[in-house]
């Protein structure tokens, strides 16, 4: 049976849908002021094999992955650039779906922008007053009484004494206590606005996760992800909000994604120590990054380095080798096979990906030695690694095309190369023969010599 980690309960719990066979899931998506960095991909790819997985298991499911496209951020960046808030996050927009789809991330099934539940907002805004759990000041603002809400801390385990001691109030704020959050915001000249019982003004980020998650899935779904940074205070105040309003649980299950890190500093673009997805895409092909971020499990950090990811390189060149020259269209893979029942133990427990490769690497071992034996044989095996390759997101590429990827070649002139090294063999010209191969090597194109010819690939 499926095991997930619940983040609310600290401990793995078995999963049993809500509704029959229905799958609701939430993740919390970007903030679309600026490109996409290395760790928003990790969440959004540790998310894209859940919802491979949970697909791959035979259920029904519904993601969604919101948009944050207004915010204090988004304001100060359109109006540093000089443009319209909505044409910068339109540009972003774009360019942040064409990343993810570069790392072999599926679309969500619902892609909601804030901007688009402004009137849902308001309405939650006014029962949250109705019921006592907020107030406005008259100040265009509106507050949530953080201490109204009983169990206020139960997600990231805060306290609330510990929190009043850092906690403090702007010399614009009109809050009753100094752990109370904004949900509503009265605009500045300038900023864009919404009108409002409390005027022209504009939700706080907080408030836009709950309306959306409830307007798609309902006032209670089965799971909430996104990356470990929005533990507290995002989610403990989605929580407070949703509860406080619906009279019903939020969430079922809690799941969050562990940072990337730099010399093991969690990458950050407040702290400048960051790559944006382009930035690596220009360096390493693109399923390799994704090998490197399922290389490790969801729940942990990963240390960004060169070396791992010229390890996840070369890993992932050895799957696509035991692929390479097989015939696969039309093969049916092998059912019931034992490495996949391995696959999906090992991924039902809390979706353990290191340990899924690790099958497949031993899925790899057997399939090498019966093509040894039985091509034939070994192809039911190859189209069931392929398969379970696709849970993961990798390995659905021509293995000829993926081993030739990753560098700026001229594949016409290795050819004629590889053309000139086999009549220079031909003369018995061997000393021109291996000029030629060290002079590809010396490239990073690496020949492989068979009886039926000569192939190349890029070196890992």
């Amino acid at each position: 049976m499926l095991q997930i980690y619940n983040s609310l309960t600290r401990k793995k719990e078995p999963f049993t849908p809500l509704e029959d066979n229905h799958v609701r899931m939430y993740v919390c998506g970007m903030t679309v002021y600026d490109y996409c960095h290395i760790g928003h991909a990790r969440t959004v790819t540790a998310f894209d094999v859940v919802a491979r997985y949970l697909r791959a298991r035979g259920y029904d499911l519904t993601y969604v992955r919101n948009i944050t496209d207004v915010d204090d951020k988004i304001i100060k960046r359109a109006a540093e650039n000089g443009e319209d808030f909505m044409a910068l996050t339109g540009r972003m927009i774009a360019a942040m779906q064409e990343d993810f789809q570069r790392l072999g991330n599926l679309p969500p099934d619902h892609e909601p922008k804030a901007t688009e539940y402004v009137a849902g907002m308001v309405e939650m805004i006014e029962q949250l007053i109705e019921k006592g759990f907020a107030y406005a000041p008259g100040n265009g603002d509106v507050y949530y009484r953080v201490r109204k809400f009983d169990g206020y801390g139960k997600l990231s385990g805060k306290i609330l004494e510990e929190l009043e001691a850092g906690a403090r109030i702007e010399v614009d704020e009109k809050k009753e206590d100094p752990l109370d959050f904004v949900l509503w915001k009265g605009a500045k000249p300038g900023e864009p606005s919404w009108n409002s019982p409390w005027g022209e003004g504009r939700p706080g980020w907080h408030i836009e996760c709950s309306v959306m998650g409830k307007s798609c899935l309902g006032d209670t779904f089965d799971i909430h992800g996104g990356g470990s940074d929005l533990k507290f205070p995002h989610h403990e105040n989605e929580i407070a909000q949703s509860e406080a309003c619906n009279h019903a649980k939020f969430v079922n299950t809690w799941m969050h994604s562990g940072a990337i890190r730099l010399d093991n500093v969690k990458m950050s673009k407040s702290l400048g120590n960051f790559f944006t997805i382009r930035d690596v895409l220009d360096k390493y092909e693109e399923e390799t990054v994704r090998y490197f971020m399922i290389s490790s499990h969801y729940r942990s950090p990963i240390n960004y380095s060169e070396d791992s990811l010229k390890e996840a390189g070369v890993r992932l060149e050895r799957l696509y080798t035991s692929l390479k020259g097989l015939g696969l269209s039309g093969v049916v893979a092998a059912e019931d096979h034992e490495f996949e029942q391995r696959f999906f133990k090992v991924m039902d427990d809390d979706f353990n990906t290191p340990e899924a490769l690790a099958v497949l690497f031993e899925l790899v071992r057997h399939l090498n030695t019966v093509r040894s034996q039985d091509e034939a044989a070994a192809l039911p095996l190859a189209a069931l690694l392929v398969k379970l390759g696709g849970v993961l997101g990798i390995l659905q590429r021509d293995p000829e095309v993926f081993l030739k990827s990753g560098a700026d070649v001229d594949g016409a002139w290795i050819e004629e190369m590889i053309q000139k090294r086999a009549d220079a063999k031909k003369n018995r010209d061997f000393a021109e023969s291996d000029r030629i191969r060290d002079e590809l090597a010396g490239q990073g194109i690496i020949l492989q010599d068979s009886r039926e010819g000569t192939t190349w690939k890029i070196e890992r």
